[in-house]
């Protein structure tokens, strides 16, 4: 393995803090001392991971230091935090089922139920996805007085799985008990895939979300269906495997109960770089669409501000291969940049925001 460019240290700190939060038992940070803790907590606190590194320091001689206290507390108040979101989520179901809506979760509250302690994630949105024909319905009940607490993602397809349908997502979805609330979560399989694509789909920029990739890859079953979880789509299949190996190059998972593997050490290094890069800034507010403060219509009627917001939006290297449902290969990403800025173009064109 090439030694991590300079430019990346911090994000390669943030690696190295995050690998393997996720498992229970005593955790040793890999290599890094007190400074460097101190120097990446605030890359860890942006990005959600603080909690993850919490539990990888706590039983080192690091736990002592501001810097782990700054991440304890921050776990602590994650552990209260799940538990509102844990009633939040019942509450939703409960009216659903109330309405007879056909639904289940993903990400947010089911990622954070794939980990040892509920404090090692923020709960985030709930990322429901409901059927089609029940869309008005359910817009209706997010109006309603009980569920305007609730903080609702809600969608009536997942893009990241595409080539399955809502009602095979749903037959193979699982029952959660929540008091004596059934809630319906993803199955393993279509899970990890969801979590894998979304990954990507968003340019990596999150480390938190390539540690659900890894606790939900080393919680895998002897009868998990690995067909079922890589799909029918070949290019869709091979990210999957190529997120797999980007979590054990970079966070120590293990993905050898994968019977098919990409070798970790030859991933594409443009790929590793863009990963890393969005790693040094890893804040929601740098991330697209929030660094397009203006809108291209109105950009287009101010010539002198154009180079600036076009560069704002040359995609980067995973967002556009994904676009344009490339190869994550060793090739120049170039062309599949440039067709994901005609693809842009063309929507322009059509009126609709670039």
């Amino acid at each position: 393995m090439k030694p991590t460019p300079a430019k990346f240290r911090k994000a390669s700190l943030v690696a190295k803090t995050l690998a393997g939060s996720w498992r229970e038992g005593e955790q040793q940070p890999r290599q890094v001392s007190a400074a460097e803790l101190n120097e990446v907590t605030p890359l860890l606190t942006s990005s959600g991971a603080a909690a993850l590194a919490w539990w990888r320091v706590k039983n080192s001689e690091l736990r002592d230091t501001a810097s782990a206290q700054v991440l304890r507390q921050i776990y602590r108040l994650q552990q209260l935090q799940a538990s509102i979101a844990e009633e939040k989520v019942e509450k939703v179901f409960r009216v659903l089922r109330r309405h007879s809506v056909d639904a289940f979760l993903a990400k947010g509250w089911a990622a954070v139920k794939m980990y040892p302690d509920q404090g090692l994630r923020p709960s985030g949105d709930i990322d429901l996805c409901i059927r089609p024909s029940h869309r008005n319905i359910v817009d209706q009940l997010l109006e309603d007085q009980e569920l305007i607490d609730c903080s609702i993602d809600l969608h009536t397809r997942f893009s990241e799985l595409s080539d399955r349908s809502f009602d095979e997502l749903l037959t193979r979805a699982k029952l959660v008990n929540i008091n004596s609330t059934e809630v319906r979560v993803l199955s393993d399989e279509d899970h990890l895939a969801l979590l894998s694509i979304h990954f990507l789909k968003h340019a990596g920029w999150r480390p938190l979300w390539l540690c659900d990739v890894s606790v939900a890859l080393e919680s895998t079953s002897a009868s998990f269906d690995w067909d079922r979880c890589l799909g029918k789509n070949k290019t869709r299949a091979h990210w999957i495997l190529c997120t797999f190996a980007l979590a054990e190059r970079l966070l120590d998972a293990d993905s050898s109960r994968c019977p098919k593997q990409v070798n970790a050490d030859e991933l594409p290094s443009w790929f590793v770089d863009s990963i890393f890069a969005a790693w040094c800034n890893p804040n929601a507010l740098d991330q697209p669409p929030l660094t397009h403060p203006i809108p291209m219509s109105q950009l287009l009627r101010a010539p002198r501000l154009l180079p600036a917001g076009l560069r704002q939006r040359w995609p980067n290297p995973i967002l556009a291969t994904v676009s344009v449902n490339g190869q994550f290969n060793s090739f120049p990403r170039f062309p599949y940049q440039v067709a994901n800025w005609l693809a842009r173009i063309k929507h322009l064109a059509a009126g609709e925001e670039f």
